[in-house]
Parts: C-alpha cells; structure tokens; sequence
C-alpha cells in the first residue's frame, strides 16, 4: 500500500489507492509534487476521476464452479471482471491483482469483459454432460454494473436460461436488473428464478462514500418493488454488515424491504481478504477518523483477533460474542419484519435442451 496521501479520495470512486499486487515484484510509487497542489482547493475536486476502461475478456468457459459450504451455490456466471460501482469493502478487489493489476482504482476502472459469455453459456447447456442446477449470476462481480446499460450480457445469459429453463438466482444492487423482468417472470412461471438485491444501508450519505457509483437505497427498494409487483421471488441481502458503521440499521433495513415486497433475507459479515484489509483502513482513515479504530476493534473481536479469517464456516458470519449478537439482532428482525430466512427455492424439473441432443455431438468434438 502507497503512504496515505493527503490530496484525499477521487470523487465518485471507492478508493484513490493503487497498491502493488501480492504477485507482482516491482512497486511503482508515484510522487506528487507539493509545489503543483494548491492546498486551498480541496482534494476531491482537484483530482478528477479517471476513466473506467472496458477489456476484452477472452476465457474459454463462462461456468465458474465452487465447493464452499458458505455461499449457497455451485456454479456461478460472471460476464465481467472488475465492477465500476467502487464498493469499498468488495471482498472480489484482490482478484485483479491475478491480472496484473491493483485491488484499488484498477478494480473499478479497468473491466474486462466476457463477450461471448452468451454464447459460451449456450454450448454448455447444451452439453449432454449438463446436469441442471441453480446458477447464480454473479457471484463475484455485479452483473448489473453500468456497462451492461449497453453491452447487454447479463441479459443475453438471461435470454438463454429462459431458452433452456435453466434456474437462476442473481445478486445485485442495480436498479437496472429490473430492465429484464419481462425474462425474470418469464423464468418465475417454472420456479427458475430469483433475485437478491444487496441494501447495505439505508443513508445515502454513507452510501454515497461507502458505493460510489452504486443506486441509491430508495432505488434499490424501488427495484425490490418493481420485481415483487411483476411476481418475480425477490429477497433482501444486508451484505456486507459493518460493524460499528451499518449494524445498528439492520432492523430499518429489514422492515423497509419487507415494505416494498422482499419475502426472503440474509446477510454477510464484512470479509476483508489479502490487500483489501489496508484500503478498508484507509477508507476509515478518509471518511471515519473518529470511528476508525472502534470499527476495526469490532472487526478483530469477530475474527480471532485479525481483520480477516478465510476459514469455512466462520468467514460469513463470524466468531464470538459479538458475531452471536449481529446474528441474534438479525434473526429477530426477520421475525418482526415477516421475512423468511435465504432459502427461495428453485426447480430444475421445467429443464429442457431445445436444440435437441444431436445439436451437442458437434460441439462436444
């Protein structure tokens, strides 16, 4: 991680911070020169933001298959690599640095883009040695993120699961997911779809710094709205819980989904793995001095004494007293609210192969 710079964050952007990936074994420390900045003027207006950049994401296969018993899913699609709303706490940062590139400003202006996602979902489908499942879209980056307004991935994968009945369940903080559900109730006629919209607080003061780029919390509501009204199974993911910073808000949160027609909801404990831990603390050190070392007090109190613990089973919801407090507040805020824990439950029966088997000999030699 660079010194702590004084010039401050970049307006509409999570970080200013471009630290040297954990592969990499040279550093680049870019120097300001004191006599070029006029300290009058404040930081965030004399650093313009810098531009997100699309790539071109040429992998051979769109299906990414997990075995962790924590995040409810086995195989994910992401069309995107890196994600432009800026979230500061984005536990997916650390996988740019596999690129070459920083878990910081990289990771939201620099996106790599999975073209033929579409098209790569289809040949496996298609593929006699598909056994349907649940796919979740994504489980690493927003699928819903701004370059899909024009690049239209998200829903071309969505076109072809609706062609096949396949079941997905996607997760994200866009309003823009509600563009496509004319496909989502389509999907939802053969129990084949779900959706979970992530509301991490209900302030947009806070939103603002903590998701710059992301849609406001009444917008997320208002998309909960939109997908309940259209008869689309839609839940509520308080995701990540912050401690000493969102905790307090999970009841408000709960309620105000169940409100706008949320059946289901969860929530994730703030994960901060490899290099994402130092550009949390200076996130704290920029907006929450104050609070900076209560949050990361809280923080180790749930994690053994360290800012991160990767294991199974601990690294979602965490350990201890306090972890059984969040976990108790939730549970009873469920209940108060009528919402049911994260289990809508999706079929895979309504499955079919339109092409038809021979379509797959082809493909598969």
């Amino acid at each position: 991680m660079s010194p702590h710079s004084d010039s401050g964050p970049i307006r509409g952007r999570g970080t200013d911070e471009r630290p040297t990936g954990r592969f990499e074994r040279l550093h680049y420390e870019p120097c300001e020169d004191a006599d070029d900045v006029d300290p009058n003027i404040p930081g965030e207006q004399r650093r313009p933001s810098p531009p997100t950049e699309l790539y071109r994401d040429d992998s051979r296969s769109i299906l990414a298959y997990n075995d962790s018993p924590d995040v409810g899913f086995e195989v994910s699609i992401n069309p995107y690599r890196g994600c432009e709303h800026g979230c500061v706490y984005c536990y997916a940062r650390p996988t740019h640095e596999y690129l070459g590139l920083s878990a910081g400003l990289d990771f939201e202006t620099k996106i790599f883009v999975k073209e033929k996602a579409p098209e790569m979902l289809r040949r496996e489908l298609a593929s006699p040695r598909w056994k349907p499942c649940v796919i979740a879209l994504s489980g690493v980056t927003d699928p819903y993120q701004p370059a899909e307004r024009s690049l239209r991935l998200t829903r071309r994968c969505l076109e072809t699961l609706l062609e096949f009945r396949n079941p997905v369940a996607i997760i994200t903080k866009s309003r823009l997911v509600t563009r496509d559900v004319d496909i989502l109730r389509e999907l939802a006629r053969f129990d084949a779809a779900a959706v979970f919209v992530s509301v991490t607080t209900l302030r947009p003061e806070l939103q603002r710094v903590l998701e710059p780029r992301a849609a406001s919390p009444s917008t997320r509501l208002a998309a909960i709205e939109t997908l309940s009204q259209a008869g689309v199974p839609v839940g509520v993911l308080v995701a990540p819980v912050l401690p000493a910073l969102n905790d307090h808000e999970i009841p408000a949160i709960l309620q105000a989904a169940a409100r706008s027609g949320a059946r289901e909801a969860g929530y994730v404990l703030l994960r901060l793995p490899h290099g994402l831990a130092p550009l949390f603390e200076d996130w704290l050190s920029h907006h929450f001095p104050d609070r900076k070392e209560k949050v990361l007090a809280r923080i180790r109190d749930l994690r053994g004494g360290r800012l991160n613990d990767p294991r199974f089973g601990a690294r979602m919801r965490g350990e201890g007293p306090f972890a059984e407090q969040i976990r108790g507040l939730f549970d009873v805020a469920c209940r108060n609210a009528g919402l049911g824990r994260k289990q809508l439950n999706l079929s895979t029966s309504h499955f079919r192969n339109p092409a038809g088997r021979q379509l797959t000999l082809f493909d598969d030699a």
